[in-house]
C-alpha cells in the first residue's frame, strides 16, 4: 500500500508539473536569445529590448523574455559557432556573420534584409585626454614618440579590425597623389608607426575604453559611439574625427538552425525588424550610433558629421581581400607584428 502511494504521490507531481507548463506556454510568453558585440549593450538593454517587449505585447498578447550575451564580435561568432544557442547574432563586422554562415547555422541571404542586413554605423574616432595636452588632430600625430595609444586586439574584436583598417585605409587616401595611385608603403610605415607606440591591446573594444577610463595611455582609438556614450553619461571624454577614416557598419542576423530548433521564429523575425524601424534607429542615434535609416540619420545630421575623406571597407576592397592582404597570415598586419618583435 505505501509503495502504491509513493507511485501515487509522483504521479500526481508529474501532472501537476506538465499542467504547469502548459500553462507557461498558454500565457504566451516567449524567449529570445541576443548574441551581441559589446558595445551596444546599454542601446539594446535601456532602450530597444524594453520597446520591443511592449511592442510586441501589445501586438501580439506574447510577452518576451530575452536573454543576452555581450562579449568581443569574434568572440561571440566563435561562441555561436561552437554551440552557444543565440536566436540572433548582432556583430561588428560581417564576417563574423559569415563565418555563421559559412558553417549553416545561417541558412538564408541575411544581407537581403532590409539596409543590407546591417543595424547601425559609425566612424573610427580618436579620443584623447581633456585639454588634448598632447596635441592630437590626426593619424599622424599618433606616431609621435611619448604618444602612448590604446586600441583592443584584432585576434577577438571586431572593433579593433576597424581600427586597423582606419590606419591603413586613411594611409591609402591620404597617400593618393593627382593620378589616384594608393601607396601602400606609406599605408604600410603608417600602421606601423602607429602600431609601435601602442600601449595595450584589450579583448574587446569595450575593455579598451574601460582601460583609456582608468588612466591608461594618451589617446584611444574606438568607435565613434563609443565617446558620444560616455558624453551622454555625463563624462568628459573629449575626441577629434580624423579626415580619413572608415564607416562602420554593423551587421545583424537571424541563427536559422537555433531559432529552428527553438520554435520562436516569429518573435525573432519581428524582433529583427523592429531594430531597423524608425523608432528603433531614433534610440540607436541617441545612443552614439550612426543610423542606417535615412530619414533619421537627416534628424541627427549635426551630431553625425561626415569626415572629409570618409571610405568604406569596399575601399579596402572587401572583407574578403582585407582579410587576405591584411589581417592574413602574410597580411600587413603580421608583418608588422613580425618586424616591431625585431626591432
Amino acid at each position: 500500500m505505501k509503495k502504491m502511494w509513493i507511485i501515487l504521490c509522483i504521479l500526481v507531481f508529474v501532472l501537476i508539473f506538465c499542467k504547469g507548463e502548459k500553462v507557461t506556454e498558454e500565457s504566451g510568453e516567449v524567449t529570445i536569445t541576443l548574441g551581441a558585440y559589446t558595445v551596444p549593450k546599454e542601446a539594446y538593454e535601456k532602450e530597444v529590448i524594453p520597446a520591443f517587449k511592449k511592442f510586441w505585447l501589445d501586438k501580439t498578447g506574447q510577452s518576451v523574455r530575452f536573454e543576452e550575451s555581450y562579449i568581443a564580435s569574434g568572440a561571440q561568432s566563435r561562441a555561436i559557432a561552437s554551440g552557444f544557442e543565440a536566436d540572433i547574432a548582432a556583430l561588428s563586422l560581417e564576417q563574423d556573420v559569415e563565418r555563421l554562415r559559412d558553417i549553416g547555422l545561417i541558412t538564408h541571404d541575411w544581407k537581403s534584409r532590409k539596409y543590407n542586413g546591417f543595424v547601425t554605423r559609425s566612424v573610427v574616432v580618436i579620443a584623447y585626454r581633456v585639454g588634448n595636452p598632447k596635441n592630437i588632430r590626426n593619424w599622424q600625430d599618433l606616431t609621435r614618440e611619448g604618444v602612448e595609444v590604446l586600441y583592443p586586439n584584432p585576434k577577438t574584436s571586431g572593433g579593433a579590425m576597424w581600427d586597423v583598417n582606419a590606419i591603413y585605409g586613411a594611409g591609402l587616401k591620404l597617400s593618393l597623389g593627382e593620378k589616384g595611385i594608393q601607396d601602400k608603403d606609406f599605408a604600410f610605415q603608417l600602421l606601423k608607426s602607429v602600431q609601435r607606440n601602442v600601449k595595450v591591446m584589450d579583448r574587446s573594444g569595450r575593455a579598451s575604453v574601460t582601460t583609456f577610463e582608468n588612466g591608461i595611455g594618451d589617446v584611444l582609438i574606438t568607435y565613434e559611439n563609443e565617446v558620444l556614450l560616455r558624453r551622454k553619461e555625463g563624462r568628459n571624454m573629449e575626441y577629434v574625427i580624423p579626415e580619413a577614416t572608415i564607416l562602420i557598419e554593423n551587421p545583424i542576423a537571424v541563427i536559422d538552425q537555433n531559432v529552428d530548433k527553438h520554435g520562436n521564429r516569429p518573435a525573432v523575425e519581428a524582433f529583427v525588424d523592429y531594430v531597423l524601424s524608425v523608432d528603433s534607429q531614433r534610440n540607436f542615434a541617441r545612443y552614439g550610433f550612426r543610423p542606417v535609416n535615412a530619414e533619421v540619420a537627416a534628424e541627427f545630421q549635426e551630431q553625425f558629421p561626415t569626415p572629409m575623406l570618409l571610405f568604406d571597407i569596399a575601399f579596402l576592397g572587401g572583407w574578403d581581400r582585407v582579410q587576405n592582404e591584411i589581417f592574413g597570415t602574410e597580411g600587413v598586419w603580421a608583418k608588422i607584428i613580425e618586424e616591431l618583435v625585431y626591432e
